[in-house]
C-alpha cells in the first residue's frame, strides 16, 4: 500500500490514532502485525497514520464488532465498498461473490488440511501402538523374562486375533430368529 509523500491532513501517532478510534495502541499494532494496515513510518521509525489508515481501521473495527473473523475481514478489505444511501457503504453483488468464492476456497483448503491431518493422526496412532508393543517386549526382557516365552506370547497374539475374527464371522452368519429356535429344539 504506497503512501503519499505529502499529506494534506496531519499524520497521527499510534497513541493519537488509538484515542481517535477508541481502542488501545496494542489493538492497532495487532492489526498491523496481521497485515491489515500498513502505516507510514517517521525517520525515527514511529508509526504514522493518515486518514486512509484511520478509515481502514474503522472498517476493520466495524466488521469485527459484527463478528467477522480476521480471515473474512482480510478478504473483505480487498474489495471496495460502494455508497448505498444513508451515508452508509455496502459491498456490491460482484464483491460479495468474490468474497464468498475466496472464503469458500479457504474452507476447502482447510478441509483438505484437516483430512490430511486425520490420515496422519491415524498413521501415527498405528505406529504408536506397534511401538508400545515393542517397548513392552524390551522392558519385559530387561525385567528378566526369557526371550523364548515372550516370543511364544507374541506369536500367539495373531492366532488369537484370527480365532476371534473367525468366531465373530461364524456368529454373524448363524441363522437367527425362529430358525435358530428350531435348531435348539431339535438338539
Amino acid at each position: 500500500m504506497p503512501k503519499k509523500e505529502e499529506h494534506s491532513a496531519p499524520l497521527l501517532t499510534v497513541r493519537d490514532a488509538a484515542a481517535r478510534l477508541q481502542v488501545t495502541p496494542r489493538t492497532l499494532k495487532y492489526y498491523e502485525e496481521r497485515g491489515l494496515v500498513t502505516p507510514s513510518r517517521s525517520e525515527g521509525r514511529y508509526r504514522l497514520y493518515d486518514d486512509d489508515d484511520i478509515e481502514r481501521f474503522a472498517r476493520i473495527l466495524r466488521l469485527r464488532s459484527l463478528g467477522f473473523s480476521l480471515h473474512g475481514i482480510t478478504e473483505m478489505l480487498k474489495r471496495p465498498v460502494e455508497p448505498a444511501g444513508n451515508g452508509r457503504n455496502r459491498y456490491s453483488l460482484e464483491s460479495l461473490q468474490q468474497i464468498g468464492a475466496a472464503l469458500a476456497q479457504q474452507v476447502d483448503t482447510l478441509d483438505a488440511r484437516i483430512a490430511a491431518v486425520r490420515r496422519e493422526l491415524k498413521e501415527a496412532r498405528t505406529v504408536r501402538a506397534e511401538l508400545i508393543h515393542d517397548l513392552d517386549y524390551v522392558q519385559r526382557r530387561l525385567a528378566g523374562e526369557t526371550a523364548d516365552a515372550l516370543i511364544d506370547e507374541r506369536l500367539a497374539i495373531p492366532r488369537r486375533r484370527r480365532a476371534t475374527r473367525d468366531t465373530a464371522r461364524a456368529t454373524a452368519s448363524a441363522p437367527r430368529g425362529k430358525s435358530r429356535r428350531r435348531d435348539d429344539e431339535s438338539a
